[in-house]
C-alpha cells in the first residue's frame, strides 16, 4: 500500500462516472469526492512515517490530510442524505449535517500545501474545525434517540456506528498532523539534521509507543475513584482495584482512546459495586483486573461483583437508540454541550481550578500532547448518558480490537478488552457511502 508520502502527493481524480442527479445542487460538489476511497492507516504506518520527521514529510502529512479529510466527510454527507427526510429534518441531525457540509466546503477548497507557511495556516483551519465539531457526539446521540420509531433500530445503530467510526478516523488524522507539526516546530527538533530516531522516544505525534497496560489501569482507576467520590461523597468506601497478570505488557496506542475505554469500564464497575452495597456495612468486594499478553494481542479483563446487568437492559447494551430510560438519557445529553470522548470529560469544573492544580499533580497528564486531552465539557461524574459502552466498543474496534461483556445477573460483570499488540492492523472504516453501495 502507498506510503503517506505517496498519498500526500496524489491528486483527487475527476469524476468520470455519469451519476444520477443528486437530491440538491449541493450534492454536485460531493460526487467527485464520494468516488474516492479512503486510504486506511495503521498505528505502525503512522509511527514509521512520523519517527523521521523532515520538512518534506511534514508537507506530505499535510497534503494527505488535505485530500483525506474531505473524502471521508463526503461519504458521511452522502450517508446523511440517504436517510428519510423526516429523520434528516431532526434539528440535531440537521445541525450535524450543516457542520459537516461547512467543513467539507472549507477543506475541499484548500490548495496543495507547498511550504511551511501553508502548513501553519492549514493547521489553524484544522484546530478551528476540531473545536467546532466537539458538539457532534451529543447532537448525534440526541438525534438518534428523538428519531427512534422513524427508522429500524438496527439501521439507526448502524448509522451511528459509521458516523462515530468515521469521526474518530478524521480526528486521528488531524490530531496526528497537528502533533507532528508541534514536534517539528519545537526547539529540540533540528529539521536540517540527518534524520534519526531516538529508540527510547515515548511518542510519535499522538501515538504512545509503549503503553503499559497496568500503568493505564492504575492511572484510570485513581482518576475514576476521585470522580466517584465527588458523586457519592468522600465518606463512601470504594472498592480496591487489584491488577494481576502480565504487568509488563506494552503496545502502541493512542492514549486518549485507551483511557476513555478503560475509564468507562472502571467507572461502571465502581458505581455498580457501590450501589449494590450502598446500604450495607460490609467492605466492598475488589474489582479484579487481569492482563494477558499473547504474541498478537493484549487482553484486559475487568471483573466486578456489582450485581450484574438487569435483563431489560442487557439486550440493549450496545445500542445508541434502544433500551429503557430514553427520557432520562435525553435530559442528561442535553446537559452536555460538547463531548470529544476522553476520560478528562468526566471531570468537574472544580477539578480544574488553579488551587486544585497546585495542590497535586494532575492524574490525567498522560501525554506530551495535552491539546488532544483537554477538558471540553463540565459533565458531572454521575451524569449517565447511556452511550459509554457503545462508544467504548467503537473505539476498541477502530484499531481492530474488541470489547465484550459477560454478565452474571445477581453477581457481577466481566468486561474483556482485546487490543492488537503490534499496531499493524488498519483502522476499520466504512469506506463507501451507503448510496454508492446499493
Amino acid at each position: 500500500m502507498a506510503t503517506l508520502e505517496c498519498i500526500g502527493r496524489v491528486r483527487a481524480n475527476p469524476n468520470k462516472h455519469n451519476h444520477k442527479p443528486p437530491h440538491s445542487a449541493i450534492d454536485l460538489s460531493t460526487n467527485r469526492w464520494v468516488q474516492r476511497e479512503a486510504r486506511p492507516i495503521s498505528l505502525r504506518r503512522l509511527t514509521f512515517f512520523g519517527r523521521t520527521l523532515t520538512e518534506r514529510r511534514l508537507l506530505d502529512s499535510a497534503n494527505y490530510c488535505r485530500l483525506e479529510l474531505p473524502t471521508r466527510i463526503a461519504h458521511r454527507l452522502r450517508d446523511i442524505q440517504t436517510l428519510p427526510y423526516v429523520v434528516v429534518a431532526n434539528p440535531h441531525l440537521a445541525h450535524v449535517y450543516e457542520l459537516y457540509l461547512r467543513a467539507f466546503e472549507r477543506f475541499r477548497r484548500i490548495p496543495e500545501i507547498r511550504s511551511l507557511d501553508d502548513c501553519e495556516n492549514y493547521c489553524k483551519v484544522l484546530e478551528e474545525t476540531l473545536k467546532e465539531h466537539a458538539t457532534v457526539i451529543p447532537r448525534l446521540a440526541i438525534g438518534v434517540l428523538e428519531v427512534r420509531g422513524l427508522m429500524k433500530p438496527e439501521e439507526i445503530d448502524r448509522f451511528m456506528n459509521t458516523m462515530l467510526r468515521s469521526r474518530i478516523s478524521r480526528r486521528v488524522i488531524a490530531e496526528q498532523h497537528l502533533a507532528l507539526t508541534e514536534t517539528f516546530n519545537s526547539p529540540w527538533h533540528f529539521p536540517n539534521a540527518q534524520p534519526t530516531h531516538d529508540p527510547n522516544a515515548e511518542t510519535v505525534g499522538e501515538i504512545f509507543l509503549k503503553c503499559n497496560a497496568k500503568e493505564i489501569v492504575d492511572r484510570c482507576g485513581e482518576t475514576t475513584k476521585e470522580l466517584v467520590k465527588l458523586a457519592y461523597g468522600s465518606h463512601v468506601e470504594l472498592p480496591e482495584i487489584k491488577v494481576e497478570g502480565h504487568l509488563d505488557a506494552t503496545f502502541p496506542y493512542i492514549l486518549s482512546h485507551l483511557e476513555y475505554i478503560i475509564g468507562e469500564l472502571l467507572r461502571n464497575s465502581i458505581q455498580a459495586v457501590i450501589e449494590q452495597r450502598k446500604y450495607k456495612d460490609a467492605k466492598p468486594p475488589p474489582i479484579e483486573v487481569l492482563i494477558c499478553e499473547t504474541s498478537q494481542h493484549v487482553i484486559i479483563r475487568i471483573s466486578d461483583q456489582g450485581g450484574g446487568i438487569p435483563t431489560e437492559i442487557l439486550s440493549h447494551l450496545w445500542s445508541f437508540s434502544k433500551g429503557p430510560r430514553r427520557e432520562k438519557r435525553l435530559e442528561n445529553l442535553a446537559r452536555v454541550p460538547k463531548l470529544v470522548g476522553t476520560l478528562q470529560e468526566l471531570q468537574t469544573p472544580a477539578e480544574h481550578s488553579p488551587d486544585k492544580q497546585s495542590d497535586k499533580t494532575d492524574v490525567l497528564t498522560t501525554s506530551q500532547h495535552p491539546a488532544s486531552l483537554s477538558t471540553l465539557t463540565s459533565r458531572p461524574p454521575n451524569l449517565r448518558l447511556g452511550i459509554g459502552l457503545p462508544m467504548s466498543r467503537v473505539y476498541a474496534e477502530y484499531w481492530a480490537g474488541s470489547l465484550e461483556i459477560h454478565n452474571l445477573e445477581g453477581f457481577g460483570v466481566d468486561a474483556f478488552l482485546q487490543i492488537s499488540k503490534l499496531g499493524n492492523k488498519n483502522e476499520r472504516l466504512t469506506t463507501r457511502a451507503t448510496m454508492d453501495a446499493i
